[in-house]
């Protein structure tokens, strides 16, 4: 009898799911950011409800989807380590998919009432808790699938779906916001959530012939009686903290991508799809910078190209913002580049890889997943929300805006600095530095033995 085919890594089937996986989360957060701003705020409150309250109001839904995925990473990133990477990517790729699909079928205010935002709101728990699981699963493929010395490349393709997702919602939505307003409000904008049914049919046929990891793998047929959530609660509670406060500075992207819109076509009444355009060249650069930038991360480190892509994209928010403000399409352009392009793009490059390789594998995906969706939570609930408030009632405000977006960059830089480059060490290597000899003891004594028969 022929012996059974080895398991072998496959970094670039792993690359390509996990980014399309990340396209379509991306695709999801553009568009309802997007529609936000420019008609949800119109079509599912009140339009007695000053500008600035609805938009707010808005916001606040958007914000909700965050606020519940520490809950759901809580039990997808566990399910991630125990049952398959695979498992939980197939499961939540049809969760965010569905979900978007659904609010483009959602009945608007002046048919239902209050029934509206409602309706909204619980389609936004659901998919919130499915995306938390998504790209943590998705990084922890792509790295144990990579060569060792391009891991930092191999896990960047993740969050190029960023940049990829982005542009794919702006060119869907730039000509649905060129329609005239009675069919913009009417018909159109449910357009770009429906099409999210093909990104969702794509992303399952690269995805249903992925194999598992050869390394989670091996870790999965040793049965132990501590569960992946315990082990990380026990032993790896300041990864995951770490992770969480590095994680904040994605509130800088969330400000670029919704509040930075609202803020120019509400507030200083700027044109619509110009200003569209603004986030769809800006998507488009980093499409070619991301991956630079990842091959990058695996000279230079994942700590050093962090800190500066982080660095560099809470500073360059002050004059982004400013320029919205004079009505300057060039500077407006010319900034929103140098911000997003560039700057975000290193930190997207980076991450992925110096997350990750926090955590040894048995817990990989439950320490990224807790904590990268309780710093997403965190960013995404308050970089929208409080940069809306922060800019007043009339939307015209940019300091207080500002100076959020430098916190951000303050705490995720200052986290940042307190780890260490893994760059140097090999896969199995970072399963040993990344555990303590008493909690190798325990694992230890926590395997089960096979049972005799």
């Amino acid at each position: 009898m022929a012996s059974p085919t080895p398991h072998k890594r496959t970094p670039a089937k792993a690359a390509i799911a996990a980014w399309i996986g990340t396209t379509l989360e991306y695709y999801d957060f553009a568009v309802y950011g997007t529609s936000s701003a420019l008609v949800l705020n119109v079509l599912f409150f009140s339009k007695q409800m000053p500008e600035g309250l609805s938009v707010l109001l808005t916001m606040i839904t958007l914000a909700v989807g965050y606020a519940v995925r520490p809950i759901g990473a809580l039990i997808l990133g566990p399910v991630a380590d125990k049952y398959g990477r695979k498992f939980v990517m197939m499961l939540t790729l049809f969760g965010i998919g569905g979900c978007t699909f659904v609010i483009g079928c959602l009945p608007t205010y002046s048919q239902v009432g209050v029934l509206a935002p409602i309706l909204l709101v619980v389609v936004r728990i659901v998919q919130g808790l499915c995306v938390s699981g998504e790209q943590g699963s998705a990084i922890t493929m792509s790295l144990e699938h990579a060569p060792e010395r391009r891991r930092g490349f191999t896990t960047s393709f993740t969050t190029l779906g960023a940049s990829s997702g982005t542009l794919l919602s702006m060119v869907v939505f730039i000509p649905i916001a060129s329609l005239p307003e009675k069919d913009l409000l009417g018909w159109a904008w449910r357009v770009p959530f429906w099409a999210s049914a093909v990104v969702v049919a794509v992303a399952y046929v690269i995805r249903r012939n992925m194999e598992e990891p050869p390394a989670f793998i091996y870790v999965q047929a040793i049965r132990m009686k501590i569960t992946p959530f315990r082990q990380a609660l026990q032993f790896h509670w300041r990864a995951v903290l770490r992770v969480a406060f590095c994680a904040l500075i994605a509130g800088t992207s969330y400000m670029m991508q919704t509040f930075s819109v609202a803020f120019a076509t509400g507030g200083y009444k700027l044109d619509k799809p110009t200003m569209l355009l603004v986030t769809t060249v800006s998507a488009v650069i980093a499409l070619g910078i991301t991956p630079l930038s990842g091959f990058l991360v695996d000279k230079i480190g994942r700590k050093s190209m962090f800190l500066i892509g982080t660095v560099g994209v809470g500073i360059t928010m002050v004059p982004y913002l400013w320029s919205i403000t004079t009505g300057n399409w060039t500077l407006i352009f010319l900034l929103g580049i140098v911000n997003y392009s560039l700057f975000y793009s290193m930190v997207n490059a980076s991450w992925p890889a110096f997350f990750a390789e926090m955590f040894p594998t048995r817990v990989r995906a439950t320490g990224l997943t807790v904590g990268t969706q309780i710093g997403f939570a965190i960013s995404g609930a308050l970089g929208p929300v409080l940069s809306t408030a922060l800019a007043g009632p009339d939307l015209k405000g940019w300091i207080g805006p500002s100076i959020l977006g430098l916190a951000f960059m303050v705490i995720a830089g200052g986290a940042a600095l307190t780890t260490k480059d893994t760059r140097a060490y090999t896969m199995d290597e970072l399963d040993d530095i990344q555990q303590t000899d008493h909690e190798k003891d325990v694992i230890t004594a926590s395997i089960l033995l096979p049972t005799v028969a």
